[in-house]
């Protein structure tokens, strides 16, 4: 016949070998959710600041080659507004020109606004010297 204190020492033993408890698993998958939820956040976050970068990237890009042409050419346009378009890396770009006098007659006020989608991608303000 085996003893009683036997007999508990086997049960302890095999209660302690079964495994987690459902309450352990619970808090585990909690907590590994959590964890994921906030990396797909910093993910998405880090997709979207890459988006705005190339975005302004482009723009600038589109920007800077108006003002190039405007500089190339013998006349600049007349002031007030213009308005284009400007592909660039598979996108198409507004660009809104706006020409200002200034104080003095030998310079314009050039603003160039590159827009995609109707968000602000870039703004790059130029004096150009006027034609004589």
């Amino acid at each position: 016949m085996r003893r009683p204190h036997v007999r508990w020492a086997n049960r302890l033993a095999l209660r302690s070998s079964r495994g987690f408890t459902l309450v352990e698993i619970m808090v585990a998958l909690g907590i590994v959710a959590v964890a994921l939820s906030t990396g797909f956040q910093a993910v998405g976050g880090l997709s979207n600041q890459a988006q705005r970068q190339s975005d302004a990237l482009l723009g600038q890009l589109c920007a800077d080659n108006l003002l190039t042409q405007m500089r190339l050419q013998k006349s600049l346009p007349g002031t007030g507004e213009h308005t284009q378009d400007c592909a660039q890396g598979g996108r198409v770009y507004q660009l809104s020109l706006t020409v200002q006098p200034t104080p003095n007659p030998h310079f314009v006020r050039a603003d160039v606004a590159a827009r995609r989608d109707g968000s602000k991608a870039y703004r790059v303000t130029a004096l150009l010297r006027s034609s004589p």
